[in-house]
């Protein structure tokens, strides 16, 4: 899906030695199919190793990773300087990027790397626009690569130990729940008769927070029928800044890809795809970028530190889960007649129902007309995933693009 909506690269986390352990369904075998594909069709394909590895985690690290780079991955984007020693030692000509997860952040750190032989720095995503313009100015011959879409994190990129305090699983080992997301709720509190705190039966008034030495910056620690949220960071978006990154000459926009669905992949890929020709054409912004990612899963958006906000523009105190406007309702199949296509359902939609044809080559939008099932009967509504359905397009759908196309009901 990155690939047929215009991704020039995937990354994938190594199960053992990167930051993606939860939901990695990759194995040595299939990540080779994987990387034969994306080179297959002109694309590069890397491969993340940036756990934060304690001593037991070595003990196998130089003979497992040979099995990686035997794949013939771009890159391993790597963090922890021991790890870097050792593929550097062993696999001297394995191209290394650095990843976010190393908090890079001035132009010397940029220096120290780039004699350490990393070819490429996943920048910090605490950088502002001008202190990545200076970065890039001082270390003209290194590339750089940029974060610009997706969840963003309430620690240092990913330097969190909230997760490992409160249910014993470690973020940097990969195993990161995130109970910053976790909604938290303020319960009145006595002893019980050995002197530990129980909650009471009552809730107390908001609380407010603050240093005692700055008794006029107090934070308000309050709650809805949904809980409190202090910690719950909004989405990065920045697909409005990429003519400013393409023009600071940063080599590669990167997109937080974790546990999102086919409709995510496809749909980010094809929006900054766009603003990246726009910009190197020369073409002005188009702010209907900005609608189309709008209606896809989010927390509410933010620039992050790209640029300067309040902290009411960076924090999202209402809710930790996503809400978006358009749903995935299906997936081509087959061309069953002209324009007629066999789709797997995924969501109900109904005859009537605006939808978005998705495809790498165009969308299109068009009313649902009619629907039949598999057997040619007529049906009002499509009941939802385990379904498939007949369904009529405004245009046709080209052969090559069938296994990618998705109809999204606005």
């Amino acid at each position: 899906m990155a690939f047929a909506y215009g991704a020039d690269a995937v990354y994938a986390g190594e199960p053992r030695y990167s930051l993606r352990v939860r939901n990695n369904a990759f194995t040595i075998a299939n990540m080779g199919a994987a990387i034969e594909y994306a080179h297959q069709h002109g694309k590069r394909f890397y491969v993340v190793v940036n756990i934060a590895p304690h001593n037991a985690k070595l003990k196998t690290f130089v003979e497992h990773m040979g099995k990686i780079i035997a794949l013939g991955p771009d890159a391993l984007i790597v963090s922890d300087p021991g790890v870097i020693l050792l593929l550097r030692e062993h696999y001297p000509q394995q191209a290394l990027h650095l990843s976010v997860q190393a908090n890079t952040i001035n132009w010397a750190a940029l220096k120290f790397w780039q004699q350490q032989g990393i070819e490429r720095v996943i920048l910090s995503r605490e950088l502002s626009l001008s202190e990545i313009a200076e970065m890039r100015t001082q270390v003209p011959e290194l590339e750089l690569e940029v974060f610009v879409h997706g969840a963003l994190c309430m620690a240092y990129s990913g330097r969190c130990l909230l997760s490992g305090y409160m249910n014993k699983r470690d973020p940097n080992q990969g195993a990161c729940t995130n109970a910053c997301r976790w909604g938290y709720q303020v319960h009145e509190a006595t002893t019980d008769a050995v002197g530990q705190y129980v909650p009471a039966n009552e809730v107390p008034d908001p609380v407010l927070l603050g240093d005692p030495k700055q008794p006029q910056d107090l934070m308000l620690l309050d709650e809805d029928q949904h809980g409190s949220y202090i910690m719950n960071s909004k989405d990065l978006r920045a697909v409005d800044l990429v003519d400013e990154l393409v023009r600071l000459g940063v080599h590669s926009l990167k997109i937080e890809g974790r546990t999102k669905s086919d409709y995510y992949v496809a749909r980010t890929a094809q929006v900054y795809r766009q603003a990246i020709d726009d910009a190197a054409a020369g073409r002005t912004f188009n702010p209907q970028l900005l609608n189309d990612l709008s209606g896809m899963a989010n927390r509410g958006f933010t620039h992050g530190f790209l640029k300067r906000h309040s902290s009411q523009d960076l924090q999202n105190y209402e809710r930790s889960h996503s809400e978006g406007e358009q749903l995935l309702v299906g997936q081509l199949l087959n061309e069953q007649a002209e324009q007629q296509y066999l789709v797997e359902v995924k969501n109900a939609f109904s005859v009537g129902d605006t939808v978005l044809l998705m495809t790498p080559s165009c969308n299109q939008t068009f009313s649902v007309q009619a629907l039949t099932d598999d057997k040619g009967s007529p049906m009002i509504r499509a009941p939802g995933s385990g379904y498939q359905v007949v369904v009529q397009t405004q245009l046709p759908v080209a052969r090559e693009d069938i296994p990618y196309a998705m109809l999204i009901k606005l």
